[in-house]
């Protein structure tokens, strides 16, 4: 059985623009270069606001999401606690330490959209770092028992680290609200 066209053909066309026309962005000057269209200073704005960085002055700038934040402070904690447990025997200063400087790195990483996600993943970050430095004996409930007391121990750090995220979130957050005000 034959199945009939139902949308009439496609020529490139868009509604609403006569037969010969092009866009703007397309048509060119008689030397080639590309006539200004509407909105294209905003895009030379973005153009010189891009341009390259000699290789040796650039600092890395990844931009995580929400939970791609939560799992790379998750792993980077974890990771770090057992090299905290395996060189320095799980000094809790150290481990503070550390937290302090992953909670900057989640809060600058995330990316604009995800920003109010780094103050609530840096704390879960925080205990599944805890637990190879977590003293504990007996078996799973005796490992719990001291992760509980760790948590209560370190509070101080959990607290610091968590408020430096929300701090540094929070300044991103204005001015990243500021950028968007500004553009409408």
């Amino acid at each position: 059985m034959e199945q009939h066209r139902t949308r009439p053909p496609n020529d490139g066309r868009r509604r609403g623009t006569p037969q010969g026309s092009l866009p703007s962005q397309a048509r060119r000057r008689p030397g080639g270069e590309r006539r200004p269209g509407p909105g294209s200073e905003r895009a030379l704005r973005q153009v010189r606001a891009s341009r390259p960085v000699p290789p040796g002055k650039r600092l890395p700038n990844p931009r995580l999401t929400g939970l791609g934040s939560g799992l790379f402070g998750a792993v980077v904690m974890f990771l770090l606690g057992c090299l905290d447990q395996l060189l320095f025997g799980g000094s809790p200063p150290l481990y503070g330490v550390l937290f302090l400087l992953m909670c900057t790195l989640i809060a600058l990483w995330v990316r604009d959209g995800d920003l109010l996600s780094a103050p609530v993943v840096v704390p879960i970050a925080f205990a599944v770092g805890l637990l190879p430095i977590a003293d504990g004996s007996g078996g799973l409930p005796g490992r719990l028992m001291g992760l509980v007391t760790g948590l209560a121990l370190q509070a101080g750090w959990l607290y610091g680290g968590t408020l430096t995220a929300g701090v540094i979130v929070l300044v991103r957050r204005v001015r990243w609200v500021r950028r968007r005000r500004r553009r409408v």
